[in-house]
């Protein structure tokens, strides 16, 4: 569980259980907190229902938000399911950048007794939106500093970077530590892992 999601306690406005998913990569959010009943998400796992909930691709194909009693696209009744095991009235948010690698946030959020008010939809979604903002990847790194990277993910050593980009190791050194600083990264895999998941490189 990602810190920053920890400072929220989504709990209060959706007592039934919440989905948050920040920052989803190639597959893989950055960071997810999974606060559904532990019986609905053994079900829901076991059955493989994520590739028919109409809510999962709600969120991949569009962004602000949807109560699910709006959702009518539900062939294999995910939702009336999930109403089983006290997850009867939700709205699900999503969001995403406006860069061309935007990377996306969503969250799902569930009661018991009633639908969500619009304010209450409200907060949630600026909810998301600060925490999708408080990991955002950082803006300022160089292309030189970004090329190191790539060269770092593909497994080239430092010498071998030095040698292809024509300029001395030191150089390449500087760039790394850089990189690693704007990156908060310890060293220079892990910061490369990093711009990879950033969508940075």
């Amino acid at each position: 569980m990602n810190s920053a999601i920890g400072s929220y306690d989504f709990s209060v406005v959706a007592p039934a259980g919440y989905y948050i998913a920040l920052r989803v990569g190639f597959a893989y959010p950055m960071s997810e907190q999974n606060a559904l009943p532990a019986r609905w998400v053994e079900t829901y796992t076991e059955q493989g229902f994520m590739l028919f909930d109409p809510v999962m691709k709600w969120v991949y194909a569009n962004t602000g938000t949807v109560r699910w009693s709006a959702l009518k696209d539900d062939p294999q009744k995910i939702l009336e399911k999930a109403a089983r095991f006290g997850l009867r009235y939700g709205v699900a948010i999503s969001c995403i950048d406006k860069s061309a690698h935007g990377q996306r946030s969503f969250g799902s959020f569930a009661r018991t007794d009633r639908e969500f008010t619009d304010a209450e939809i409200d907060t949630l979604r600026q909810s998301l939106r600060a925490l999708h903002t408080s990991i955002a990847p950082p803006t300022n790194l160089t292309k030189a500093e970004l090329e190191v990277l790539e060269m770092v993910k593909n497994g080239l050593l430092m010498k071998e970077i030095a040698n292809q980009i024509g300029v001395s190791q030191g150089a390449i050194k500087q760039r790394l530590k850089n990189a690693k600083l704007k990156l908060n990264a310890k060293t220079s895999s892990q910061a490369a892992a990093l711009a990879l998941e950033y969508g940075l490189i």
